[in-house]
């Protein structure tokens, strides 16, 4: 436990000491600000009966910040390590390829929802000057923020997947960038079929992640989506954890 705490510190270090992770949150921070500018001129001061983490999702920069942050954040987490030639100094010391690669994950999942901070002072900007302390509501932005965790938990897998695939950081940032792309892309396919289309709309509403994030949006927690999130998730980091493995042996 305590080799996985230290791996976990060592790579968060790695986020903060150089400029890279202080540029991801300052591009998410804008992303952000911008989003709720749009939303503000486009509600004009109207009432709304949707809650506003619903509101915000329903904008194009959520997509934009997930699927852009999680090839840079992960992109480093294995191809850096064999560029540099300490990926073979940390395979001989004490520690099991398992705690290599949960560590490495939670550390680039810690830094995502560090990342996403900032939407609470912007949901907390909008309660204090609208006079509405219902949007404060504590078991809507538990579910949010908890569909945030459960969709950044995939997207974390998919690339750390992409780091351990190869050496270069950028070819693991592009890796990661298609995978996460084509699961948007079968995402929105699912929210586009008909309902009765068959065996397609039956596949494809697994990956329906539009509708599964709205839904934690709104307040409604889904067990079916959480399975789905928890066992991508695992299969990733998973077959992660196979790629290191042989990696050690070659």
């Amino acid at each position: 436990m305590r080799a996985y705490l230290t791996l976990i510190r060592r790579e968060l270090a790695g986020f903060f000491v150089s400029l890279t992770g202080y540029i991801i949150i300052a591009a998410a921070v804008f992303l952000m600000g911008l989003s709720f500018v749009m939303l503000l001129t486009k509600l004009q001061g109207d009432p709304t009966p949707l809650p506003i983490t619903q509101l915000f999702y329903s904008t194009d920069c959520f997509w934009l910040i997930l699927i852009l942050a999680a090839p840079v954040i992960t992109m480093r987490l294995f191809a850096l390590e064999r560029h540099t030639g300490t990926f073979e100094t940390l395979m001989t010391t004490p520690i099991s390829d398992l705690q290599v690669v949960l560590a490495k994950f939670s550390a680039a999942l810690i830094f995502y929802m560090l990342m996403w901070l900032p939407l609470l002072g912007c949901i907390f900007i909008l309660s204090r000057y609208t006079n509405n302390p219902g949007i404060m509501d504590t078991g809507l932005l538990g579910s949010t923020f908890l569909g945030i965790f459960l969709l950044g938990g995939v997207f974390m897998s998919l690339g750390c997947f992409a780091s351990a695939l190869s050496r270069s950081q950028i070819i693991a940032a592009m890796l990661s960038l298609s995978f996460g792309f084509t699961l948007f892309v079968l995402s929105f396919l699912a929210s586009q079929l008909p309902v009765n289309n068959g065996w397609q709309t039956e596949v494809l509403s697994h990956f329906a992640l539009i509708d599964q994030m709205n839904d934690f949006a709104r307040g409604v927690v889904d067990t079916r989506s959480v399975v789905f999130y928890v066992s991508t998730t695992v299969l990733f980091l998973f077959l992660t954890l196979r790629v290191v493995e042989s990696r050690r042996w070659n």
